[in-house]
């Protein structure tokens, strides 16, 4: 199936035509998590329309996705306590989980993405799923009253899991392309991506990335957010572990099968 959207007809291109067109052929929702599906896509898709409109490349949303992540993971740990904090930093971590959604997107309104592009996306989501949890430790650190000291443990032991989950599937992703048996980019009509299990999108919560963009509006809560962030910790550490026991039979499966 092509991953490209037919061009538009010349001239300024318009949201509502742009909008439509991404409706038409969207990613294969199987496996992503809840948050992903029905808030991220979606959202992403609009902000993906009006870059068209606005004639930004996917770069450029790349950047400004980088620009909305980054500027939260700094206001995490850089800025002093209070209530707006965690607002604050939801905000632009939603955003910027949005903007990301919607460069791979507009690259599919532009006719296709480029190697450049897809190597600039994945350095912005390294750096964001290890720095994010630094930030966590050094701002508990800095203004959690009474100083969380044996806590902060658990946001080092986040951004190693974290960081260990990211690269393997880039490298489940990578083997697959090698071995023919995935497309890089397969796309789908938008009642296919609707078909795929609810109940497996709910299941895999805990490495949404989405639900840690909103869990930090705890922040503001520190009593509440160390409980929080504790439990999806360890929840992600979970399901982290029984996808490596999968992924590892699914890859083993890729080998060629040698004659006994």
């Amino acid at each position: 199936m092509s991953t490209t959207i037919p061009a538009t007809a010349p001239g300024r291109p318009r949201y509502a035509t742009s909008l439509s067109q991404l409706l038409r052929a969207q990613k294969s929702a199987q496996g992503a998590p809840a948050y992903s599906r029905f808030v991220n896509r979606p959202l992403g898709r609009r902000l993906a329309a009006a870059a068209h409109v606005a004639g930004l490349t996917p770069n450029q949303v790349t950047a400004l996705s980088g620009l909305a992540t980054f500027s939260g993971i700094a206001v995490i740990a850089l800025a002093p306590p209070g209530w707006w904090k965690g607002l604050v930093v939801a905000v632009l971590l939603v955003l910027g989980y949005a903007l990301d959604a919607a460069d791979g997107q507009l690259a599919r309104l532009r006719g296709g993405g480029s190697k450049a592009g897809e190597w600039l996306d994945h350095v912005v989501d390294a750096a964001k799923t290890s720095c994010l949890h630094l930030a966590v430790a050094v701002g508990a650190y800095r203004t959690f009253e009474p100083r969380p000291e044996s806590w902060l443990l658990v946001p080092l032991a986040f951004a190693a899991v974290s960081s260990t989950w990211f690269f393997t599937i880039i490298l489940n992703d990578h083997l697959r392309r090698l071995a023919g048996t995935r497309d890089a980019q397969a796309t789908v009509s938008a009642g296919e991506a609707r078909a795929h299990s609810r109940l497996r999108s709910v299941a895999s919560a805990p490495v949404d990335y989405g639900v840690l963009c909103v869990l930090v509006v705890l922040l503001g809560w520190p009593a509440v957010f160390v409980w929080a962030y504790g439990a999806l910790a360890l929840g992600f550490t979970a399901v982290t572990a029984a996808s490596m026991v999968a992924w590892y039979r699914q890859v083993s499966r890729l080998d060629p099968r040698t004659a006994a």
